[in-house]
Formats: C-alpha cells, structure tokens, sequence
C-alpha cells in the first residue's frame, strides 16, 4: 500500500478520473456517512459533494489529502491537519480516515494511521489527535486498539477526542 498526495489540476480542482474514484469511496462505507451527517444524503453522495468537501479541507493550508493504494486501487483516504487552530493544541490532527467499505478488516486503515503517524514523527511531533463521533463505536474501537487514548469530550458536536503519544520523537516505526 502507498499514500499519495490528492493530486490537483493547475486551477486546484480534483481530476475527473481520482474524483469518480473518490466518490465511490465516500459512497461505499454507508453506515459511516449517515453517522457523520456529511452529506444530505448519504445514499446519493454525488462528484460535485465530494469535491466540495474536500476543496474546504484544502482551503486551510496546514490540510493535506492523502490518497492510499494498494495494488493501483483505490482503498482510502486520510485528512490530516498538522497545525490545529488552537495555539493551545500542540498536536497534528487526523481529520477523517475512510477505507472503502469492501476492504475494510484487511489492515488498511492501520497501516494508513501507522503511515501517518511515521509521517508526524519524524517531522520531530510527539502524538496525534483526531475525533470519533459518540454514535461510531466502531471507529472508538477502532483507534483504542491502535493505542488512541481518550483526552476529552466535545458537547458541539457530540464525540471524543483521542490522543496517541509515542516516545520517540524523531525515529520512524520498524518495518
């Protein structure tokens, strides 16, 4: 599996053909969609959604897209932000990681969060933040067992903070 930035037109607009490929990786986890209220609805999530959702990501210049391939598949995508608003938040953030639907359980989404992570570490950062939602328990189970703890509850829009801190600041994982 590699990750690859979101690759962009010159006027910053998503390719046809990565869109079509993103599209069909937003529609594909259904259960995660209706949970995150993203979309108006989560049965019809068109190009145009996407695009947009992803163009307000980009607009923050601390944001990347990442895409993750396995075999030149398409198997997810991973939202990071490195420098979070909050001057009072040292941490990098992963704003949202989706595998498609029809690989989930096969080790992507760890191998992406464990890409992310080596990415974060040795650009010299000590843990990662990210949100889940109150009603995916899936996805709290998800990033517990991957080391995540929980640091904080959030009543705006009910989910838990959770944060990972490695001791080493700069060496990257083993392979």
């Amino acid at each position: 599996m590699i990750l690859e930035p979101l690759p962009l037109t010159p006027d910053r607009d998503i390719p046809p053909a990565v869109l079509t490929e993103l599209t069909a990786l937003y529609a594909s986890d259904h259960a995660f969609q209706a949970l995150s209220g993203d979309f108006p609805d989560p049965d019809d999530i068109r190009p145009e959604q996407v695009a947009a959702e992803l163009a307000d990501e980009l607009a923050n210049p601390h944001v990347e897209v990442e895409l993750a391939r396995s075999e030149g598949r398409l198997v997810g995508v991973v939202v990071t932000l490195a420098h979070h608003p909050d001057p009072a938040d040292p941490d990098p953030w992963i704003g949202l990681l989706l595998v498609d639907a029809a690989v989930q359980g096969r080790g992507f989404g760890r191998r992406i969060a464990e890409a992310v992570e080596d990415r974060f570490r040795a650009a010299g950062r000590s843990a990662v933040r990210l949100a889940v939602l109150d009603a995916n328990p899936r996805g709290l189970a998800f990033w517990t067992a991957l080391g995540y703890a929980p640091v904080a509850h959030r009543r705006d829009r009910p989910c838990t903070v959770l944060r990972k801190q490695w001791a080493d600041r700069t060496a990257p994982r083993p392979d």
